[in-house]
């Protein structure tokens, strides 16, 4: 599959996430392909962000974000694998910053580090289908 959307401008989609609770991710994650991308890219099928979210709701939204921190863990891993540079996302990059850093910038900071680690991994492996 040649990936299409290399550039995904993760600090303002954080942006907009954070200040939408987690439902801009809810239209975003199907509509905008992103849910397909990390089926592909990580070579399984990935439980849909909007059952994550529902989960969430009892939860207090701690469930989402283990879901998201999971598959930054294995991104890392793709991208390791790919020997791709760090810095990359990770699950306690991606877990805490959103935890403890939820009163400023953090989610925007996860977010940006797991789509630029996903951007990365999609290029490369353009590059492989070339």
């Amino acid at each position: 599959m040649k990936y299409k959307h290399t550039n995904r401008p993760g600090f303002w989609l954080g942006f907009v996430d954070f200040f939408t609770a987690g439902l801009f991710f809810l239209f975003y994650m199907p509509l905008g392909g992103l849910q397909q991308e990390l089926e592909e890219v990580l070579g399984h099928k990935v439980m849909p962000y909007w059952q994550a979210y529902l989960l969430g709701i009892p939860t207090l939204f701690i469930y989402p974000l283990v879901w998201m921190a999971n598959i930054a863990e294995e991104l890392k891993c793709k991208a390791i694998a790919l020997h791709i540079d760090g810095p990359y996302t990770s699950w306690r990059h991606m877990f805490w910053w959103n935890m403890l850093g939820c009163l400023c910038f953090g989610p925007m900071i996860a977010t940006y580090r797991f789509f630029d680690t996903l951007n990365r991994v999609e290029r490369v492996l353009n590059r492989e289908t070339d």
